[in-house]
């Protein structure tokens, strides 16, 4: 029964992956081009892999008496956990990483997939995330936007050690270069403080230290650009622009959707968006004593959904991730062009 339910599902991937138009036109997804004539399958082993969080039921209640399913509500923030994720997994794994199903993953990925597991102590979980929105003015069960998403983001980042990561939200769609890199660059590279007293303070904040314990320079910096393409509806005018974003090696995609109905973007074909949908309920999933997650929930095994790009309400947030200052530096000069 595993193995027909396996090749049905085969079945279910290829007979979807022909809808796909005929066509010689590039498939772009998180800055990675993808040819449908000849790599279908690579297509879709790179859209498999992104971590995929939907809502779930059956968690501790949020804050002890609330909510115990994020059904209905959730949806923004299960697309911020993605586009976070992507982020955490460039940073450990690189973009390039593949997951298969069943096959051991390093202990990273692990260690990621447990940030978001939907329980109170986990750093990015939707009991974190919906009670830091009480502080943007969202009560628990509120339905989020790009930016509030952003916002919360930025602030658990603070208390994330592990991954150490600098969050930069945009303002007024401005990207400030001055703001960025001194956020980015710890005392020791960026001061002419004396060097004894600048490694005493780096130790006594334990930040900007890799795994080895060692203090490193440059802090992975996670991008979220807040815009607005138009009024009601997309302006065209923005179109060509947006899908540049989803060119740039440093992509982590965008946030947006519909009213009330968000989407995690990952790519595009022509001119429809290609994304992962987070409108489905799950049951909760724990950890295992061994620290390792049944991470087959997590990632979609079917072919990712499309829409028109002329379908999406106009308010969005941009992802951008990048690992070195060489990174950012590369993203500025695309950005101009």
């Amino acid at each position: 029964s595993v193995l027909s339910r396996y090749e049905n599902q085969i079945t279910i991937l290829s007979d979807y992956l022909e809808e796909f138009p005929e066509t010689d036109e590039p498939v772009w997804i998180l800055g990675r081009q993808h040819h449908l004539n000849t790599d279908k399958s690579k297509l879709l082993l790179d859209v498999s892999a992104r971590l995929w969080f939907t809502y779930r039921r059956k968690f501790s209640p949020i804050g002890g008496t609330g909510p115990s399913s994020d059904a209905g509500w959730g949806c923004m923030l299960r697309c911020g956990q993605m586009m976070l994720a992507q982020a955490l997994i460039c940073r450990h794994l690189g973009r390039d990483w593949q997951w298969e199903k069943h096959k051991k993953q390093p202990e990273e990925y692990h260690r990621i997939l447990r940030c978001f597991l939907d329980r109170k102590d986990c750093c990015y979980s939707i009991h974190q995330m919906a009670q830091m929105g009480v502080g943007e003015g969202k009560s628990i069960g509120e339905w989020f936007g790009p930016n509030t998403v952003a916002q919360v983001l930025k602030k658990l980042a603070l208390f994330d050690e592990w991954n150490s990561l600098a969050v930069y939200v945009s303002m007024d769609n401005t990207v400030v270069i001055e703001d960025i890199k001194k956020m980015c660059w710890s005392p020791a590279q960026s001061s002419s403080t004396a060097h004894g007293s600048a490694h005493v303070h780096r130790s006594a904040l334990g930040r900007n230290k890799n795994a080895a314990g060692f203090c490193t320079g440059w802090k992975p910096l996670l991008l979220i650009i807040p815009l607005r393409l138009g009024i009601n509806h997309i302006n065209p005018v923005y179109i060509d622009a947006f899908k540049e974003c989803f060119k740039m090696p440093q992509s982590l995609g965008a946030l947006g959707g519909k009213p009330n109905n968000a989407y995690y973007f990952i790519g595009f074909l022509g001119n429809e968006l290609i994304y992962l949908d987070p409108h489905t309920t799950q049951s909760f999933v724990d950890w295992e004593e061994n620290g390792t997650v049944d991470d087959q929930s997590f990632h979609c095994q079917q072919a990712p959904h499309r829409m028109k790009i002329m379908n999406l309400d106009p308010s969005v947030a941009l992802g951008f991730f990048c690992k070195e200052e060489c990174d950012f530096d590369n993203w500025c000069s695309l950005v101009q062009k």
